[in-house]
């Protein structure tokens, strides 16, 4: 996977694809060849047992919402339209997996027949294959959805079903098989005997179907069962009683098709997909010293050579360069790092760290943040809307808000800029060179200029004209034996150490 054009490598699981592309792009990956395939995502469930307010197509792993994982696995494997459905929290789940898709109402949850059903209005005409597929599986490759779709259009069936295998698949439909081996139907679980729940081939719901036999069998679905609601899954007994042919492959691997239907389940494939990331980014030439405490979501690029330590989070969104040691104890989200970066045990937030960078520890970059090259952020320094130029440093104790700073410039240890006066924001802008004495205050809006010295503890409020000694202190005053005066006028000798604090 390493890219000798010298181009950064990109953290993806090995299902999902990364990156969608247009429509055209979409159509020329299909390896469809004139059989258009549309896809149906169910994502209308109120889904109890997540105990959440958040729908649950839109609990994030790895950087995306669950269903979004699904829709990617779909465009990935060439899918030309897809159709969500949505239900529970319908507004919320669309504003969340955004306008990418095609989307439809379930007015009432009366089960996955009834929901397939509800994307007829937008694909009654559609010509080719219609896949449907629950979404709450984010772990399907698109690999897998082309093979399934291959399989479908080389066997001519009326329908072709991906089912997987476990010892114990308690809560799925099980694949009941006639006795020459072919599917003859699904049972779901709460209507299965107890001979049929002994069976170890499940079905995980993902089905390639031709778009006629799809809608003419929804219509004869009944809701004759424990539940009282339209299964999806009788389409498949009503069409082997039809004559017609179903199909039936079996998935690469059983992590791929599993459901996520708890929060349990959740941080299980959550950690499925870390696995991957992290195993494509070390096959491509980046350090994980840690991998069970390393923490990469999708979209997240790294160059060679870099090095990720333990507790490390590169969130969504962020590029690195080659050669940077992250962590231990590091947190980047959308943030772009270049090359020979070091950051330790800090935060680093929509940021713009420059080549030869060094962060921390325990210091926190805002948004907004640009760090030239070789600049220096040291131990408890906040950053927020700041530029600063090349070997600029802030090595402890400060806080640049609002600010540009320029090259070669020093902030000392507990120099703060006061950007907000209670109504509004101000800038404070410090030239090149320039030395900013420690305990300083930078009253915005103000402007020291190129050179200029700023004494330590001078709270400056007025601009500094370039090469100029800023002095704003009080003038001290000592006086001499006071302190002895004071305790005697008292009749006390020296403070009682036990009282103290």
């Amino acid at each position: 996977m390493s890219d000798p054009s010298g181009a950064q490598n990109r953290a993806r699981p090995s299902g999902p694809a990364s990156e969608s592309g247009g429509p055209a792009e979409r159509e020329a990956a299909s390896p469809l060849s004139g059989r258009p395939v549309a896809a149906i995502i169910l994502a209308a469930g109120k889904s109890t047992r997540m105990r959440s307010k958040l729908p649950k197509p839109l609990h994030p792993i790895c950087g995306l919402p669950m269903t979004a994982h699904v829709v990617r696995a779909c465009r990935a494997a060439g899918v030309q339209r897809i159709v969500v459905v949505v239900g529970h929290e319908a507004e919320k789940v669309r504003a969340g997996l955004g306008e990418d898709v095609e989307y439809t109402l379930q007015e009432q949850q009366r089960g996955t027949g009834d929901a397939a059903r509800a994307a007829q209005p937008l694909l009654a005409d559609w010509p080719g294959t219609i896949l449907v597929l629950a979404g709450d599986v984010p772990l399907l490759p698109a690999a897998t959805l082309q093979r399934l779709i291959a399989r479908h259009h080389q066997c001519g069936a009326a329908a072709t079903l991906l089912t997987a295998f476990l010892e114990d698949p308690t809560g799925y439909g099980r694949v009941i098989r006639d006795p020459s081996g072919g599917v003859a139907r699904i049972v779901e679980e709460r209507d299965a005997s107890a001979e049929e729940r002994a069976i170890k081939e499940w079905f995980p719901s993902i089905y390639a179907f031709d778009a006629p036999a799809l809608w003419s069998t929804l219509a004869a679905v009944r809701a004759e069962n424990a539940q009282g609601e339209y299964y999806l899954t009788d389409t498949v007994g009503l069409l082997v009683g039809q004559g017609a042919r179903v199909e039936a492959i079996p998935a690469d691997e059983t992590a791929d098709v599993l459901g996520v239907n708890t929060r349990v389940e959740l941080a299980a494939a959550a950690a499925i997909l870390r696995r991957r990331l992290l195993t494509d980014l070390m096959l491509s030439g980046v350090t994980v010293t840690d991998p069970a405490n390393t923490y990469v979501e999708v979209d997240v690029q790294i160059g060679q050579d870099t090095v990720l330590e333990p507790n490390t989070f590169l969130l969504n969104g962020t590029r690195i360069g080659e050669d940077c040691v992250l962590g231990p104890f590091a947190r980047i989200e959308k943030s772009t790092l270049g090359n020979g970066v070091r950051v330790l045990a800090s935060q680093v937030v929509e940021s713009v760290l420059e080549d030869g960078a060094k962060v921390g520890p325990f210091a926190n970059l805002r948004p907004g943040t640009h760090l030239g090259p070789k600049v220096k952020i040291g131990d408890f320094v906040e950053l927020k809307n700041a530029r600063l130029g090349a070997g600029a440093q802030a090595s402890h104790l400060a806080y640049i808000g609002d600010a540009e700073v320029g090259e070669g410039t020093n902030i000392g240890a507990g120099t703060i800029t006061c950007n907000y006066d209670g109504y509004a924001k101000h800038r404070t802008v410090i030239g090149k060179n320039a030395f900013i004495g420690s305990h300083a205050t930078l009253i915005a809006p103000v402007t020291v200029g190129d050179g200029a010295f700023v004494a330590a503890a001078s709270p400056v409020a007025e601009n500094v004209p370039p090469d100029a000694l800023a002095i704003a202190r009080a003038h001290p005053t000592i006086k001499e034996g006071w302190a002895a005066r004071r305790r005697a006028e008292r009749g006390a000798k020296t403070p009682d150490k036990d009282k103290q604090g």
